[in-house]
């Protein structure tokens, strides 16, 4: 399938691996799920930010992998309620902002009343164009191209797996920012991020502000991509 947006000009593609949430917690003598708490806080005025620049169509931000599993339960459960009132609180505001919302991710280990929230959410959100906040839920960019590669009737090519992707409309990612000083690709969109800049700041992401997402899509703006030539 075709890319709805194209990953160059105005319509940029940018992903978040928020890190340091944990780190940022613990410097305070707090639970981890503060720094979680905080951390979605900051992701509301973020993903706010970029519905307002004229940069940004599409925000992909990396809210729990395939191996955060490995995590103490009580800290996943917290997580997985914080997902959850997020995406009831701003339900109806996508809508009103004309934001499309879509997830990447399985499903099926998710909290039931989560995962049918995201489907009824994508669903009432799906004909939205002006803005789109992709979530990646229990995602890993290997699992998703062997689910992909699962799902392919026939000869595997570029084309046919990228068809049977999480979401093969949206474009490949153009910049990743990750945060907390971590440089590592740690298994995330490993297909859409063939060709994305990259981005690592020293700030763990409850400090990272949108005056430094806007620094850094000006240093993206700064270089050349020859995607290979």
């Amino acid at each position: 399938m075709t890319p709805t947006l194209s990953p160059a000009g105005k319509h940029l593609h940018i992903a978040i691996i928020p890190d340091g949430n944990r780190r940022w917690a613990k410097e305070r003598n707090l639970h981890p799920w503060k720094g979680h708490e905080q951390a979605t806080e900051n992701f509301r005025t973020l993903t706010e930010w970029c519905l307002q620049s004229p940069d940004v169509a599409i925000l992909t931000v990396w809210c729990f992998s395939t191996e955060n599993w490995k995590r103490d339960p009580k800290e996943i459960a917290e997580l997985m309620s914080m997902l959850e009132r997020y995406l009831r609180k701003e339900r109806k505001g996508f809508t009103e902002k004309k934001t499309r919302f879509c997830h990447s991710g399985r499903r099926d280990r998710i909290p039931p009343t989560l995962a049918k929230l995201i489907a009824d959410v994508e669903e009432e959100t799906k004909e939205k164009a002006a803005f789109t906040l992709h979530l990646a839920v229990d995602y890993g960019g290997k699992d998703e191209v062997i689910r992909a590669i699962e799902r392919v009737n026939g000869k595997a090519t570029d084309e046919s797996i990228r068809s049977c992707l999480d979401h093969p409309e949206l474009s490949d990612i153009d910049l990743i920012v990750r945060t907390s000083g971590e440089q590592r690709t740690s298994n995330f969109c490993l297909w859409q991020s063939t060709y994305a800049e990259w981005e690592f700041s020293p700030k763990y992401f409850p400090d990272f502000t949108a005056d430094d997402l806007a620094q850094a899509i000006e240093h993206f703006h700064e270089r050349k991509r020859r995607f290979g030539a």
